[in-house]
């Protein structure tokens, strides 16, 4: 993920959510040059998949939820 922005993977999931919709309205869709329409739902939800850990992952690393800590208990 080295060089993606949170604010990119945003946008990226947006994209992915709008072409979803679109495809469950019946609408063909395109995407990065692509002509998506309703065969193609599972690539678009496996696109929402990929984005959407993306962003849970850069929003981690964000708020400083992804450091890890080493306890040492001495007895």
């Amino acid at each position: 993920m080295a060089g993606i922005t949170l604010a990119q993977a945003e946008t990226q999931l947006a994209a992915y959510l709008a072409a979803e919709t679109a495809v469950l309205s019946g609408q063909a869709y395109e995407l990065a040059g692509r002509s998506l329409k309703r065969a193609d739902l599972q690539f678009i939800q496996s696109g929402i998949d990929t984005w959407n850990n993306r962003v849970k992952s850069l929003a981690a690393t964000a708020a400083g939820a992804s450091r890890s800590r080493t306890v040492i208990v001495r007895g």
